[in-house]
């Protein structure tokens, strides 16, 4: 019981990627270990630091990140922080978005520039395989095929072991899978977007993991005194934690991956795991937006 307690990730449950690489389905978000826009170092490096060792402790074993993000400051505080790293730790990155300044973000799909991008991630990381590769976005002037491709002939050289995509449609998925395996798709979801309803069914279909980005967004379902503050204050929880949960609950392919730079909130988001709904709260959730 003791072992239960103290990693609260447990809880959220098992999810393999690949069939064969398991993971617990509430991870951590490594974007927020930025500057502001996602850009330069944090204000607090330690803090940083101390979020992904508290991570780890709290039992969560899988940590997203990019080598956007900064760029390149999240990949390098994960290493400072976590190498060598714990039995079981595994680490996503993706490639595919290059910045130009806070809160600007473009697409490169080249070939090259992506060999670039993941022998860089593997240098930063100080991985020689990196577990889960994801695409972060589709180039318009690259062909999909060319840019997987060259993913692909990486997986085969041992330098990536699984490959993710991002930001995709359901049909852009089907084009994917045509040149590669794909184990996971990244999509923004949460309980006041579900804009990706039909990419969710289709990850479900074919067991693919589906990793919702900005996963505690509210919007305006959060706001004092709506349906969710209340059900939230009925629980005794955050309408963070309530958000986290519905994502748990609302399909068994979900793995949130909700990111801060504050220990405080990282405890408060992993005890969603324990965070139990009943049948009527969770239908209630479920047409919240149809509702407000």
């Amino acid at each position: 019981m003791k072992q239960t307690i103290d990693l609260p990730a447990k809880l959220s449950g098992i999810f393999s990627l690949g069939g064969e690489l398991p993971v617990y389905r509430l991870g951590f978000g490594a974007m927020r270990l930025t500057g502001a826009g996602i850009w330069g170092n944090p204000k607090n490096s330690k803090e940083a630091q101390a979020v992904l060792r508290r991570a780890i402790e709290l039992g969560i074993n899988f940590i997203d990140t990019a080598d956007s993000y900064g760029p390149e400051v999240s990949e390098n505080i994960i290493a400072k922080s976590l190498y060598p790293y714990p039995s079981g730790l595994v680490i996503a990155t993706k490639g595919g978005l290059t910045r130009q300044g806070p809160n600007k973000w473009a697409p490169v799909g080249r070939p090259e520039y992506l060999i670039q991008c993941v022998e860089m991630s593997l240098r930063r990381l100080r991985l020689d395989c990196i577990d889960l590769y994801q695409f972060h976005a589709i180039d318009p002037l690259v062909r999909l095929e060319d840019s997987l491709g060259v993913l692909k002939s990486m997986q085969e050289q041992g330098k990536i072991r699984y490959i993710g995509v991002s930001n995709f449609s359901v049909s852009e998925i089907e084009r994917a899978r045509k040149v590669v395996e794909v184990v996971s798709v990244q999509n923004l979801y949460n309980l006041d977007n579900r804009q990706s309803e039909s990419v969710l069914r289709y990850c479900e279909k074919h067991q693919l993991a589906f990793i919702p980005w900005y996963p505690i967004a509210s919007g305006e379902l959060a706001r004092q005194g709506g349906a969710l503050d209340k059900l939230a204050k009925l629980k005794g929880a955050t309408p963070a934690q309530i958000a986290l949960a519905w994502l748990l609950n609302h399909s068994p392919v979900m793995l949130p991956i909700p990111g801060t730079a504050s220990i405080h909130h990282l405890e408060e988001n992993t005890a969603a795991a324990s965070l139990d709904l009943t049948n009527q709260e969770l239908a209630q959730l479920d047409s919240l937006k149809a509702q407000e």
